[in-house]
């Protein structure tokens, strides 16, 4: 076999058309062997003998796509140093494009022996472990664009591939569950009429299942266990994982696109697969352990803030250098179009704290590819002083969960919750207008893949993980949920009916704030996981959406699809900037763009915000008062609109403000099971009195 020195630069397997350039980091081995395997077991090693900034290389003409590779790095295996090179282990390349088969837990794949976790373990893991894939990086995109959606006409729709798509009767049995189910005409449809702009994929990343797990009888469904950063998942693949997963990930992309639909990928950059000290030896471990994990002082440990037995080293420019790459690859590569980061407060702390000065923002900021997608932190990890909803920088867009704690304490009846409320339905500038930020930072939830579904969230008070094997230990305890009266699945009318509008009080909320509203799939027909509020082991029916089938399930899924009509009709309900509260210059308009008044019709006063009792309000937006202008500097008008919230145990009288507007229509009312009847509501006038039901919202409209 012919071998030529090749080049240190691209990292990773890059073929070009006659052979292909392999290249890797580590400064912790003496020796590094690419090794070529066979389909009938068999390897042929090649060393890597070319080194330059630690990088090993080499180009081997004739290696095809579809040839699976693997490393083998000779050096020193001292843990008490942070070193655990080990030859026997084949190890993932750390840019490997695509990977093909799945881990065999077993003690070969550990760099320990069970009984023994000082002493070294030589067996050879080669036919136990995944193994990397070169790849063709052709693909026609053809006249694919991105379609780069303003944030102010954003619907996310969070979704997990398997699924949406698993138990979707219109699809064929052979793509359920696959990246090819996205790209059906199905599919496309649902989240077209829906409204929604942007599909966010949960992990979508390589990712491992747990040997716990596996032992359990359980797999990783949700794949917050990633151990490569530019493959996409080989499971969801219908045809093969040889390469045909990148081609099959691209053409759903491109489909998703031509209908007009962002995708943003939910990616775990903070920790890998690869665990704490007792983890397997996979890729990263065995490669370059004290460049790429945080150590403690103890070299043979690992610091966690993420609850997973590792973190990542953000402070090594490799580290940076890995995530950024796997971010650019992702954009230019494969055309998606924005990023939510796991556990992104990890990614910050270059030392101990968080810290929104660190280098990783810094080449974010400064990427021109990167710094031009949809950038979405989870604003918070579980280590101290983890929680920073609010805290990361400009450019970026949070999670708020700030905003789903007190829209889910508003309408269970939690006292005090009223004024909060207030700031987050209209875009929490308590939050983001210090920093220059808009309210269009505060990506809105009221529920998410982690934790109660919407069904679950009004039919449930506490969590019902027994499946999940853990003894119940596992999942979040204080859920800000309320079950209505009863706890779990009932046929009592009366709870069945409160339950129902329950869940349109959230999904209207969620539409009327200000910010960018995400559904979690499947709520917009009221699907359960029978109060498992972390599925994410549950790769079953349990977790799977069921699509809607019954006349229950049509109403609210009709009813979501109207709310996101009538938020993308208005800009006034998806303003660019903060309101404030006066009359706005040069609108010619002498009422305010926003004012609050208790259901008496007076304006609201610090009193009536403070009062512990206070479960109720009226918003007015005035749409003659919005401040920002069109994208062609035009003066942007609108209707205007009362929002009336009851989230109070019983019925309460409204008085539609006088010096208003004179005429109004109903156009929400939570109280009925589609929202509103054909044509609109009742009309009601200034001064009229309304009876709003408990627990419930209506919205009036009055034309600009």
């Amino acid at each position: 076999m012919q071998v030529w020195p090749g080049e240190a630069y691209p990292l990773g397997a890059t073929y070009d058309g006659a052979g292909t350039n392999f290249a890797v980091f580590t400064e912790a081995a003496d020796r590094v062997e690419l090794c070529l395997l066979h389909d009938d077991g068999s390897e042929t090693a090649v060393e890597l003998r070319e080194s330059d900034a630690f990088v090993r290389h080499a180009y081997v003409p004739g290696v095809m796509p579809g040839q699976r590779y693997g490393f083998r790095v000779h050096g020193p295996y001292d843990p008490g140093r942070g070193l655990r090179c080990n030859s026997a282990k084949l190890l993932l390349d750390p840019y490997a494009k695509a990977v093909s088969g799945t881990v065999r837990w077993g003690e070969e794949v550990y760099g320990y022996h069970f009984g023994a976790p000082e002493r070294r373990n030589d067996l050879d893991s080669a036919p136990h472990t995944m193994t990397s894939v070169v790849i063709n990086p052709y693909f026609d995109w053809g006249d694919d664009r991105p379609p780069r959606t303003g944030y102010h006409h954003t619907v996310i729709y969070e979704a997990h591939v398997k699924g949406l798509t698993m138990r979707h009767p219109g699809l064929p049995e052979e793509l359920r569950g696959t990246y090819a189910a996205l790209a059906h005409p199905a599919i496309l449809e649902h989240l077209t009429t829906l409204g929604v702009t942007a599909l966010e994929l949960m992990p979508v990343h390589q990712f491992v299942h747990d040997h716990r797990l596996a032992d359990l009888g359980l797999n990783n469904y949700w794949g917050y266990n990633t151990i490569g950063f530019f493959a996409p998942h080989n499971a969801y693949a219908s045809w093969g994982d040889r390469g045909q997963q990148v081609l099959e990930f691209k053409s759903a992309v491109r489909a998703l696109h031509q209908a007009g639909i962002e995708v943003i990928l939910d990616v775990v950059y903070n920790h890998t697969a690869e665990g704490n000290h007792l983890g397997p030896t996979l890729s990263f471990k065995g490669i370059d352990n004290p460049s790429y994990y945080r150590l403690t002082d103890d070299r043979r440990y690992y610091m966690d803030t993420t609850g997973t037995g590792n973190s990542l080293l953000m402070r090594s420019p490799h580290v940076l250098q890995l995530i950024m790459d796997s971010l650019r690859y992702w954009v230019t590569e494969m055309h998606v179009d924005g990023f939510r980061f796991d556990l992104a407060a990890t990614l910050a702390r270059q030392f101990h704290e968080v810290d929104r000065l660190s280098s990783f923002f810094d080449l974010v900021q400064q990427d021109p590819v990167v710094s031009q997608v949809k950038l979405i932190a989870e604003p918070w990890d579980v280590g101290e002083g983890g929680y920073q909803v609010g805290n990361f920088p400009p450019l970026w867009t949070e999670w708020n969960g700030k905003y789903r704690d007190t829209v889910r304490d508003l309408w269970r009846g939690e006292p005090r919750a009223l004024a909060e409320f207030a700031s987050r339905l209209t875009g929490s500038s308590d939050l983001y207008q210090d920093d220059g930020r808009r309210p269009l930072a505060s990506i809105n939830f009221v529920t998410c893949h982690d934790g109660f579904t919407l069904h679950d969230l009004v039919s449930y008070n506490d969590k019902h993980n027994q499946a999940n094997g853990e003894d119940g230990r596992d999942g979040e305890s204080h859920n800000r949920s309320w079950n209505c009266g009863i706890e779990g699945e009932t046929d009592d009318p009366g709870v069945l009916g409160l339950r129902a509008r329950q869940m349109r009080n959230f999904v209207a909320t969620l539409m009327l704030s200000q910010g960018v509203p995400m559904i979690s799939h499947g709520d917009e027909f009221a699907r359960t996981q029978q109060g498992n509020n972390n599925a994410y082991c549950q790769d079953n029916e349990l977790a799977w959406v069921r699509w809607p089938s019954d006349e229950d399930d049509g109403e609210l899924l009709a009813f979501t699809r109207a709310m996101a009509r009538l938020r993308k009709e208005h800009p006034v309900l998806r303003r660019r900037r903060f309101f404030h509260g006066r009359p706005v210059e040069g609108t010619h308009d002498a009422l305010s763009d926003i004012a609050w008044f208790t259901p008496e019709g007076g304006e609201m006063t610090q009193r009536d915000w403070d009062s512990a009792r206070a479960s109720a309000l009226t918003v007015f937006l005035n749409g003659n008062a919005i401040s920002e202008p069109g994208p062609r500097g035009e003066r942007v008008t609108d209707d205007s609109f009362l929002l009336m919230f009851n989230a109070s145990p019983g019925p309460l009288e409204f008085l539609v403000p006088v010096d208003h507007g004179r005429q109004w229509q109903v156009v929400v009312d939570t109280a009925r099971p589609v929202g509103v009847p054909p044509g609109g509501g009742a009309k009601v006038g200034a001064g009229d009195r309304i009876t709003l039901p408990d627990r419930s919202l209506t919205v009036l409209q009055r034309p600009a």
